[in-house]
């Protein structure tokens, strides 16, 4: 017999009885019924309130509606005559707003309890004020996962009477979706006040309930053979078997067991329990809540979620010290700081002493597949500017976690707009490949590279859960970088409302666990985004160590919501054409400004400008441009573009009139002036033949005309310098060029366009059969195939609006005309017409080509161009245009911002496969050695190439969540461009330019014509024809009042175009005084050297040289000379 050393025996000698094991998933089941369900009246849920009241002895509610849909200012609804109202009132319908004012005194045997909250459930979204208007807290009524209904009565006010104002809007967190959730909008909905009672919490009871969600969680996620999972299965058990819900001192007993795994006296650290270096930590916790600043909801309930939301997490952050917050989006708080000054005050606040962490760098969380180069600068200097002006520094995180795929050019863009880091989590949602790495540098097609972190907890809405806080290691991809650590980004979203406290006291139980057990990561919180990349850089030898991601196109390209490049073609077109008009706008204005074509008095018009480019840069939010919200945010969104064209036209007809006195549009048929010219805002060589009112050209002394099907005319415009104005071409010019006709004719079944260069075999089905480039005796479509419309059944597995699957392309039919005829018969432009019936749409194309060629490159082929009007009825359906090509390549080539990225045409492996539908913007080109051809459009953006087949989107037909999703009338124009040479060797970046950006023409006297002809481009490049002038502006930091004495700055982006190192020469009539290379920001970077020269009639100049790198991005900040200042160029040079 073993013997303990006092003599006793070390352990009983007999048994005391079987002491058999648990079963593990029985005893799981088990921990599932200590709160709610069928045992709700006896487990923990009966313990969790001490005392309820309803009674209006001591709640006194009012209340008042909001007349319509009309949202009332807070200062304005507290007017109004309120009206008795009571628990179990009804209200409505959706999207109305419904004003309470809430009285409460409290029972006098509640003057010591520890908390006591109103709960105010009104089955819908619902914000707290105090009497002066500041926001307090949101509410979110019903009863799924972010239901919040408790109020906290201020402690110090008790023994007063408390009084609120509650506003309350007729939408839940997500909307008013009719039955599911992403369905179209119930726009009848009523809501009802289910709760407005005063309560009573035991808050040792939801303490305990805390400790037993936090020990089951774990001991069911950990494996069986766990030691921590198996201690707290064991230690919850023993809870469920100590707690008696007659008995509540048992809770404090229950506590006591918890310890046993969260360490002993843990509570009372309360934030303390994160001390440590927070290096040592594997998970860093930040609170967020995702608000889409409209997707079920329209733009004006957004500005409700987000003072609901941020008022929220306030009032969390002086409950939980440890708690930070980000928010991600310039618009929200521009939006916040007008409609809540009182709570932008608070939040403020928590800004300095950095517990409210503005993020993000961007006016919205934009789409950046679609939106322009220019236009995601914009996004950058717009949202970077609001911040810096608000909050004194700029953001330094680009934080995109929920945008359907990443703009190749990202990391340059973020790179000059201030911004180090990205972060995002989107790419866990493609459908067939899984993110490479979690932590990397992703390098962009120029070259840069940014810090970026994909959370392996794989959302944006991270409930905090012992599940999420596994995840940050178990998914991790990048440990060998020696980047250990995840960010887990928590709180509910989508439709706000944020971290929960449920949320946060399961991070500090979470962190207590990891204090003493090493099976669970430890979670820091308190610590800033920043912080969180700057240690990922101190653990990589600063970033040296991180993988890289750099692929062909070197995107982030999710397979996953391709239709989004589709969906919705109007606020395609609307998005295109703001941002042409915009980038017009601020060409002519600058010339106007600068005086370099005029002396007139001219202010630019930048007050006027910026709420322009705000509303198209809000239109481009991530569920708005891509065409994946409901119908009401695009009756909104199309305001705003109706505004932009409208107010932008009279701009740019402010600006064209200051740099052209006396002149008017072409379309004035009662303005004096009997000579056309064209203004032309780019910087390239052109040629366009222009449609024109026939009443102006009769008045044209000599001009080359040609009657239109429609009773206009067609004018001439050559511009082979590129200069910024240019006059009507004569028959004179034109017969002394010898420049040969454009020709329409049917010739048996078929209709041919032809030109010196081309012809066009179009059949009686309205399909091209052939495309001959006659000097090489070349044929572009292949062999037995026709060019033309086709049509797909569109009906996704899932999202309707956002996805299209890759199954559609199995359904496809061929598009025939039921009509053809020749239109018109050149010289300058041939045209037939051909009419296609769908269902019950019609689609009517004018298919041209014209005798000349719009880019000025010597061999350059004519467009042939189908303009497109579509009457569009159908449902889940897809339109399409593709040209089968005898042309091969392994990959096409799509523009995106500011350069080009290429795909695979084959599909060779899962990644290949999955990039069956891709976004271009205003071409795509398929090219071999020696030839190519280009897909130009002037909308669009959905784009494919499978082998030698090219495609372009036209139009979807999905109806959720917009019921009605695209039907109607459509027009948009797209064209095939042939070209000799690949693409490299092409002016296809140049022929889309053009494409989309036709001259303005314009009257003017005859005696003025010369002058204006006379005026030179602005900003002549000499050198690399690669690199291309994409903006001109003023610079943001300027005084725009009239005759201004300050010095004026002119802001000049260039891009490089085709993938290789370039050089030019920008010269310049301006009086420059320093030129300089800044960021997006405007921020100097270098100062570049200056060559002032001064020509025989007296003219001075300004040149100055820069080198790119394939698709760098550059700009230039000219600093013009003021009063007096001379100019500060190296030296003088007489010409």
């Amino acid at each position: 017999m073993s013997q303990a050393t006092s003599g006793g025996p070390l352990y009983p000698v007999r048994s005391n009885g079987p002491q058999p094991m648990h079963f593990r998933g029985l005893t799981l089941g088990r921990l599932d019924r200590f709160e709610g369900g069928e045992y709700a009246g006896i487990n923990l849920t009966s313990a969790l309130y001490e005392a309820r009241t309803d009674s209006s002895e001591y709640i006194s509610i009012e209340s008042w509606s909001s007349p319509g849909r009309t949202k009332t200012p807070f200062n304005e609804a507290i007017r109004q005559k309120f009206k008795p109202a009571a628990k179990g009132d009804e209200f409505g319908p959706s999207w109305t707003h419904h004003w309470f004012r809430v009285t409460i005194t409290l029972p006098t045997d509640w003057a010591n309890k520890e908390r006591i909250q109103f709960e105010w459930d009104p089955s819908a979204e619902a914000m707290f004020f105090n009497t002066e208007g500041l926001s307090l807290q949101g509410i979110t009524g019903g009863f799924g996962g972010d239901r919040r209904v408790d109020f906290i009565l201020d402690p110090a006010l008790r023994g007063t009477t408390y009084k609120y104002y509650i506003e309350v809007s007729c939408n839940g967190m997500f909307g008013n979706g009719a039955g599911e959730v992403n369905n179209p909008p119930d726009n009848n909905r009523f809501f009802r006040l289910a709760s407005a009672d005063l309560v009573v919490p035991n808050m040792d009871a939801w303490r305990l309930l805390w400790d037993f969600r936090t020990l089951k969680d774990i001991a069911s996620q950990l494996p069986d053979n766990s030691p921590l999972g198996t201690k707290c299965m064991e230690t919850a058990n023993q809870i469920m078997n100590v707690f008696k819900h007659d008995d509540l001192s048992t809770i404090k007993v229950a506590r006591k067991l918890a310890e046993k795994v969260f360490g002993k006296g843990w509570e009372k650290l309360g934030a303390g329990i994160y001390k440590g270096d927070p290096s040592d930590s594997f998970t860093w916790g930040v609170g967020n809540c995702h608000i889409d600043t409209a997707w079920l909801w329209p733009y004006s309930a957004t500005r409700q979620k987000t003072a609901r939301s941020w008022s929220t997490q306030i009032d969390l952050m002086n409950r939980y010290p440890e708690f930070t917050f980000v928010a991600s989006q310039a618009q929200q708080f521009a939006w916040l700081e007008k409609d809540y000054p009182l709570l932008f005050q608070e939040i403020k606040g928590k800004v300095e002493v950095g517990q409210f962490q503005p993020i993000g760098g961007c006016w919205v969380e934009c789409d950046t597949n679609m939106p322009s180069g220019e236009a995601l600068c914009r996004q950058f200097l717009y949202g970077q500017r609001y911040y810096k002006s608000r909050f004194g520094k700029y953001t330094r995180t680009f934080w995109l976690p929920d945008s359907f795929g990443y703009s190749s050019q990202l990391p340059q863009l973020c790179r000059l707009a201030g911004l180090d880091f990205f972060f995002t989590q989107k790419l866990s949602w493609s459908q067939f490949n899984s993110p490479v790495h979690t932590s990397f540098q992703w390098v962009g097609q120029d070259g840069s590279q940014l810090v970026t972190h994909m959370t392996p907890v794989n959302t944006y809405t991270a409930q905090a859960s012992v599940e999420d806080v596994r995840n940050s290691l178990n998914n991790h991809k990048s440990l060998q970088s020696g980047a250990d650590n995840a960010l887990l980004a928590f709180g509910n979203g989508d439709g706000g409302g944020g971290p929960l406290a449920p949320m946060l006291e399961n991070l500090r139980r979470c962190r207590a666990v990891a204090n003493n057990s090493g099976e669970l990561p430890k979670v820091t919180m308190g610590q800033s985004v920043d912080g969180f990349y700057e240690d990922i850089l101190k653990k990589t030898e600063n970033g040296a160590t991180l993988p890289t991601w750099l692929m062909l196109s070197a995107e982030l390209y999710l397979e996953l919501h391709r239709g989004t490049a589709t969906s919705h073609g109007s606020i395609k077109k609307g998005n295109r054409k703001s941002e042409i008009l915009l980038r017009e706008i601020e060409y002519a204005a600058t010339l106007a400004s600068t005086g370099i074509s005029t002396k007139a008095s001219y202010a630019y018009p930048k007050d006027k400008l910026d709420p322009l480019w705000e509303g198209v840069l809000l239109n481009q939010f991530h569920d708005v441009l891509p065409g994946s919200a409901i119908g009401m945010v695009y009756v909104d969104a199309e305001k705003i573009y109706a505004e932009v064209a409208e107010k932008g036209a009279a701009l740019l007809e402010e600006a064209l009139l200051a740099i052209l006195p006396g002149s008017s549009p072409a379309s004035d048929l009662h303005a004096a002036g009997d000579e056309l010219i064209a203004v032309n805002t780019t910087p390239f060589a052109r040629r366009e033949i222009a449609k024109i009112p026939l009443a102006t050209a009769r008045g044209l002394a000599g001009a080359a005309i040609q009657l239109s099907h429609d009773g206009a005319a067609y004018v001439l415009l050559d511009n082979p310098k590129g200069n910024a104005f240019v006059s009507a071409t004569s028959w004179s010019a034109l017969e002394q060029a010898k420049m040969p006709s454009a020709r329409a004719r049917a010739v048996g079944d078929s209709f041919v366009l032809s030109n010196a260069q081309l012809e066009v075999k179009i059949n009686k089905k309205g399909r091209i059969t052939s495309i001959i480039d006659l000097e090489l005796n070349r044929q572009l479509i292949d062999d037995g195939k026709t060019a033309g419309f086709v049509l797909f059944e569109d009906r996704p597995n899932n999202w309707d609006a956002w996805d299209v699957d890759l199954f559609h392309l199995e359904t496809k039919s061929e598009v025939n005309a039921t009509s053809v005829k020749v239109l018109e018969d050149g010289p300058l432009r041939a045209s037939i017409v051909a009419t296609y019936h769908i269902g019950k749409s019609v689609v009517k194309a004018f298919i041209s080509l014209d005798a000349i060629a719009v880019v000025a490159k010597q061999d350059a082929l004519s467009l042939i161009r189908w303009d497109t009007e579509v009457k569009w009825h159908e449902k889940h359906q897809f339109l399409k245009w593709e040209i089968p090509l005898a042309i091969a390549s392994e990959v096409a080539t799509y523009e995106n911002q500011f350069g080009f990225c290429q795909r695979p045409t084959h599909r060779n492996t899962t990644w290949d496969r999955a990039k069956f539908e891709v976004v271009g913007h205003k071409f795509a080109d398929l090219s071999e050695f020696g030839y190519g051809v280009a897909l130009l459009n002037d909308c669009k953006y959905g784009y494919a190439c499978e082998g030698s087949v090219l495609r372009l989107s036209l139009l979807r037909s999905s109806t959720v969540p917009d019921a009605d999703q695209d039907q109607g009338l459509h027009t948009f124009s797209f064209a095939v461009l042939p070209h000799r040479g690949s693409f490299a060797e092409s002016d296809v970046p140049v022929a889309g330019w053009l494409f989309n950006a036709p001259q303005h023409i314009r009257r003017l006297p005859r005696a003025h014509v010369d002058h204006a002809i006379s005026v030179d481009h602005p900003f002549k490049l000499h050198g690399s024809r690669n690199i291309i002038l994409d903006t001109i502006k003023r610079g943001e930091d300027d005084h725009f009042a009239k005759d201004s004495k300050h010095a004026q700055t002119v802001i000049l982006r260039l891009y490089e175009a085709f993938g290789g190192h370039g050089v030019v020469e920008i010269a310049t009539e301006l009086d420059v005084a320093s030129v300089s290379i800044c960021d997006i920001l405007e921020r100097d970077v270098e100062e570049l050297s200056i060559v002032q020269s001064k020509s025989s009639d007296g003219k001075s100049s300004s040149a100055f040289k820069i080198s790119m790198r394939g698709f760098e991005v550059k700009t230039l900040k000219l600093t013009l000379v003021g009063a007096g200042e001379a100019a500060s160029g190296d030296h003088w040079v007489g010409v």
